[in-house]
């Protein structure tokens, strides 16, 4: 940068928490204690902040969102601006965004569900994890409705969005009514038939993923009676070593020990968490999901698993795979398909040759894959936004610096994006939605509602 008197102009694409999490790094930073500063927008497709907080945890979790109180106190900080309702790719571009900042950090996660091929996975009933936990999150993108006919369901996969999903599945509506949950979703889940609710790992219990708080949760429930067979109980030398290596997979093991030995309750939801049974086959008759065909697995002393040849058919009407979360490629910049991430060194940006893409970087799980738990994400931000200052003294810089430019585009395109204080507005309006029912909040779903409630002068 040639002015180095003026703050250094940062935009940050996706506003959840780890683009949150890189602006908070950015004004710890030397460069802004000691140096000119820096000025920070994070642009959010949503109209609402928070992304994965707000859209990717189940509402029976006020433990995590609290998370949004810590996330609050960085959005307040004078240095940022919040830019909300705006598409990357559609209202604004990568050309665009170099000419308001000196540099550019995408933090847009992950939402599409990773791919599970085996026969039958697109039958009528196969769903994808994402989109149903985007339906119950009030998510304004997706249909209002959800089909919950199946009295017995399977789940795929051992993570905890496998436990969301099965724990959503198995829960009753009137239980889930004092979170959150917009009308629409209570009365889907209301009418929700399902009495039964398989979870599927192909590997054993020291190889699921699933945190001990989140498992233990499961049981909380009075509707849910959590089911784990004896015979699913199983450790060889490499799964041993996982559990002396990490108190968090012994816990894991310990717990569902427990529960493969006590007696079976009466309550009226069962939970069934099936060990080494690896997903071999969705089942169909006249396009309609009808059944789960597993095969049978064995530990091989690694830790790993192989098949033993022996299959069961699960009597299932539904199906929700929960195999992974993938990230979608992001315009004007290099992607790794196979991956789901933008190619990068530490978190800047390389183009397909290996060469670094100028003053551009990423962070969180577009920039590592969908892995780890929320808190992972600050090591992702403070990593990225390290490199990102040394580089700074290089920056080309942005041609139109000046705060109030890149709000002036927007207004001249008349896109109507929501600010910080509309957030504040829409908050208050949806606890406003709440309080009469003595719930903290009742999330608005419309996209053009949630625009009227923050930004009334802008619809």
């Amino acid at each position: 940068m040639t002015d180095q008197t003026r703050p250094l102009r940062v935009a940050i694409v996706g506003a959840g928490p780890a683009g949150i999490y890189a602006a908070d790094a950015l004004m710890k930073s030397d460069h802004n204690v000691s140096g000119p500063g820096v000025s920070i927008d994070l642009f959010e497709r949503m109209p609402a902040p928070f992304g994965l907080i707000r859209y990717g945890v189940a509402p029976d979790h006020p433990r995590i969102k609290g998370i949004i109180t810590a996330l609050h106190k960085v959005l307040d900080k004078p240095q940022v601006r919040l830019l909300g309702n705006i598409d990357y790719g559609t209202d604004i571009d990568l050309p665009t965004l170099r000419r308001f900042y000196d540099a550019v950090i995408f933090s847009t996660g992950a939402n599409a569900d990773r791919e599970l091929k085996i026969p039958g996975i697109d039958l009528d009933g196969s769903y994808g994890a994402a989109d149903f936990v985007s339906w119950y999150d009030g998510h304004p993108d997706v249909p209002r409705t959800w089909p919950l006919d199946a009295k017995k369901v399977a789940v795929l996969g051992v993570g905890n969005v496998a436990l969301d999903v099965a724990r959503v599945l198995a829960k009753t509506g009137d239980e889930l009514l004092p979170t959150e949950i917009p009308a629409n979703v209570y009365e889907g889940l209301k009418a929700n038939k399902a009495v039964e609710v398989h979870v599927f790992g192909r590997r054993g219990p020291a190889q699921a993923k699933f945190t001990p708080l989140e498992l233990r949760e499961l049981d909380h429930s009075p509707n849910i009676e959590v089911i784990v067979a004896p015979e699913d109980i199983d450790y060889d030398e490499g799964s041993e070593k996982a559990r002396r290596e990490s108190k968090q997979v012994d816990m894991v093991a310990n717990t569902l020990q427990d529960w493969a030995i006590r007696d079976q309750g009466d309550r009226p939801h069962k939970l069934f968490l099936h060990f080494f049974e690896s997903p071999h086959e969705v089942l169909g008759e006249n396009g309609k999901v009808v059944g789960l065909r597993t095969e049978r697995t064995e530990l091989d002393g690694t830790g790993n698993v192989t098949g033993t040849g022996k299959y069961t058919d699960w009597d299932v009407q539904a199906v929700y795979r929960a195999v992974g979360y993938l990230s979608q490629n992001i315009a004007d910049l290099p992607f790794d398909e196979l991956a789901g991430t933008i190619p990068n060194e530490a978190g800047r940006v390389l183009n397909n040759d290996g060469t670094p893409f100028p003053s551009t970087y990423v962070t969180g799980w577009i920039k590592r894959g969908p892995v780890g738990l929320i808190g992972h994400t600050k090591g992702d931000a403070n990593e990225t936004v390290a490199n990102l200052l040394a580089d700074a003294p290089s920056f080309a810089g942005a041609e139109e610096p000046a705060e109030d430019a890149v709000t002036s585009f927007l207004e001249s395109k008349n896109i109507p994006f929501t600010t910080w204080d509309g957030w504040y507005r829409l908050d208050a309006h949806e606890r406003s939605l709440g309080e009469p029912q003595g719930r903290e909040r009742v999330k608005v779903v419309e996209r053009e509602d949630m625009l009227r409630a923050s930004e009334p002068d802008k619809i």
